[in-house]
């Protein structure tokens, strides 16, 4: 359409619709009035021309795509829990913008907790969304999970089994067989695959590999709920593993030496001198 019909004619007359009827109609006139033959005229000829190129249509598509190509540009939205907004956002907006530099996807999110990731690849959205997931999801005992080994001490090895969640391996639970040095075993970097076996309640998150609990699937039974909280009266406990060992660290604590997961890798304070 030009203008031309506008300029130079009497009317336009635009008919628009589906095999089974009209859907919408437009008309521009500049004369009094249409005749009923000459409107009937017009619709008959609207529907030929529409089943025309509906019939074109359906022989090179007879019905949607299932999914839309890969290489189109994607919108995914999703709703999380508003409690999880500012973990999303992360301090000074650090979490957002490192997800969306590392999938190169637009995210924004509302403050009802609708987020809405927009990329012009499918693959650089749905890695936005399954970063945005892990990062609210939370470990669930008995559950396995896989990923890098974060940090290697002397008791054990860190691993971040989601994103920014880690939970610890003991040096007792990294083999089936003893193990004299957690770098004998693992090493930073290395990616394995784990078992949540405790969760405390402190949140911290305990771990073991396939090997350990095929050798003892004690291990996952007996550390499978959660410590009931501190009664008053009760006898603070040190830091520590159930099983009575230390683990190389003093317990969770302010300050700034604070890990993911409640750890801290700082040595034990020296006793208290008199005075």
């Amino acid at each position: 359409i030009l203008g031309e019909e506008d300029h130079l004619g009497d009317m336009d007359f635009k008919v628009a619709g589906t095999e089974d009827g009209i859907t919408a109609l437009q008309m521009d006139i500049k004369i009094e009035g249409v005749s009923a033959e000459i409107l009937t005229k017009a619709l008959a000829q609207a529907r030929e021309g529409r089943l025309h190129i509906l019939g074109i249509m359906n022989r090179t598509i007879a019905q949607p795509r299932s999914d839309i190509s890969d290489f189109a540009p994607k919108v995914i939205s999703i709703k999380v829990p508003t409690e999880k907004i500012g973990l999303i956002i992360g301090p000074g907006g650090k979490n957002i913008k490192g997800m969306s530099e590392k999938t190169g996807s637009t995210i924004n999110i509302d403050d009802d907790g609708m987020v809405t990731i927009y990329n012009h690849l499918k693959e650089g959205a749905e890695k936005a969304q399954r970063m945005v997931e892990g990062l609210i999801e939370e470990a669930v005992v008995g559950k396995t999970y896989t990923g890098p080994v974060k940090r290697i001490m002397d008791f054990g090895a860190f691993v971040e089994i989601l994103p920014g969640k880690e939970g610890l391996v003991h040096i007792s639970k990294l083999a089936a067989t003893r193990v004299e040095n957690v770098s004998d075993v693992v090493k930073e970097g290395q990616v394995l695959t784990v078992t949540v076996t405790e969760i405390d309640h402190m949140g911290r998150i305990n771990l073991a590999t396939k090997e350990a609990l095929e050798a003892n699937p004690g291990l996952l039974t007996e550390r499978s709920e959660r410590r009931p909280p501190r009664r008053d009266g009760d006898r603070p406990r040190s830091g520590g593993f159930r099983d009575g060992s230390r683990g190389g660290y003093d317990g969770p604590r302010g300050g700034s030496d604070r890990r993911p997961g409640g750890y801290s890798d700082r040595p034990p304070r020296p006793p208290r001198r008199d005075g």
